[in-house]
């Protein structure tokens, strides 16, 4: 165990919680001999179906493969344009260069840092075919002025929702309404199969093409027949995944509680840390503080670095060495080399920009105790003290 000089543990920006009977189920699985995709694969997936109001459902290897297979059964592929956001996993943008399309990056609301739904109608073209926002930290964009700009302009929408499980638009869940909708369960997400992911569809059909690009284009054609008509992958879950999968679901509502009455805390400790170091003009961004929509998959800050004399790496190290863990969630996109080679500028979306060099991801995680906020916070106020400019 990692220990700060007086030994206290140290806190990660996040740890997955999986209890002893998701222990015992998975070991379950391992004794039966079916371990890739089967019968629990099929009992999730129809569990997901019930969670999102009866919708389809399908799961995958990842969540990147989700989203890959939300373009393809949307039938987007090369001159085609998805209109995006540069604050996002890269996974967002380079599925959309996979699948042979251009991503068209459009900047972010400096408060909820999502896609700025203002933007996006100006940037549309004849070549655009699909908006995909994505729900950062599990924050919903404006459901309703996002599906009117889509309708109005007839595109598809496919909804990076990689963070947002259990997350709402006006009491009803994302996923549940909508077009596709992409979800994933990585080892960090509020539901965590290890690995995995989930995509909501339409209709019967959809998910049936779903099937068959998620495992080589085949179709089964009695007991020894099969054929391949479309180009696949291998991007199946397994029984193994699933399972876990499953005994997260139950544990969802539990999960979800604890993460807002965290994030409550961090609010109230972080601004009384503030008044208390006489740093109230500090410039410090915290998220927007909605606990009817958000599933508080992360709490993000954004550093004044105008303010102060150091840089985030700096605030990064300093807390790590208190031992406290944090994170990068996202650089901005266009500013890898990847995306420079392709002509896209950082510049071009200003506020990104700042916010990608500046945004910071603090411990969130159900396992966390109360007082490891006080621990976080009063740490985080008192490196901003000591680097605060004069």
């Amino acid at each position: 165990m990692s220990t700060t000089e007086n030994m206290l543990p140290f806190i990660p920006f996040t740890r997955p919680h999986f209890n002893q009977e998701t222990i015992d189920a998975v070991a379950e699985v391992l004794r039966s001999g079916w371990v890739t995709s089967g019968p629990k694969l099929a009992e999730f997936e129809a569990t997901l179906s019930e969670y999102f109001g009866g919708r389809p459902v399908r799961c995958f290897a990842n969540g990147t493969a989700t989203m890959k297979i939300a373009l393809q059964v949307a039938d987007i592929g090369p001159g085609d344009e998805v209109i995006t956001t540069p604050i996002s996993w890269v996974a967002t943008s380079n599925v959309i260069l996979g699948v042979g399309a251009t991503p068209v990056f459009v900047d972010i609301d400096p408060i909820t840092r999502n896609i700025d739904l203002d933007q996006v109608a100006a940037a549309i073209t004849p070549k655009t075919r699909a908006i995909m926002p994505v729900y950062l930290a599990g924050l919903p964009v404006d459901m309703d002025r996002l599906y009117a700009l889509a309708k109005q302009h007839k595109l598809r929408v496919i909804e990076d929702a990689a963070q947002a499980f259990g997350s709402q638009w006006q009491g009803q869940k994302i996923g549940s309404i909508g077009d596709l909708v992409s979800f994933s369960f990585q080892a960090n997400k509020n539901l965590s199969t290890v690995e995995g992911g989930c995509l909501v569809l339409n209709n019967i059909d959809e998910a049936k093409l779903a099937e068959k690009f998620r495992l080589q284009g085949l179709t089964r054609q009695g007991i020894d027949g099969m054929d391949v008509d479309v180009l696949g992958g291998k991007d199946n879950l397994t029984d193994v995944n699933a399972v876990i999968g499953l005994h997260q679901l139950k544990q969802l509502p539990v999960f979800q509680t604890r993460r807002a009455a965290l994030a409550r805390q961090y609010f109230d400790v972080i601004r009384s840390e503030l008044k208390s170091a006489g740093l109230d003009d500090l410039k410090l961004e915290l998220p927007v503080e909605n606990f009817t929509d958000s599933n508080w998959h992360m709490f993000q800050i954004v550093l004044p670095l105008d303010q102060l004399n150091a840089e985030r790496a700096q605030v990064m190290t300093e807390l790590k060495d208190m031992g406290i863990g944090t994170g990068v969630h996202y650089p901005i996109i266009t500013g890898f080399t990847l995306y420079k080679k392709l002509g896209y500028k950082t510049e071009s979306t200003p506020i990104a920009q700042r916010i990608g060099r500046s945004i910071l991801t603090l411990p969130l995680f159900p396992g966390m105790a109360d007082e490891d906020i006080g621990r976080i916070a009063s740490a985080l106020v008192g490196i901003l003290k000591k680097h605060r400019k004069n």
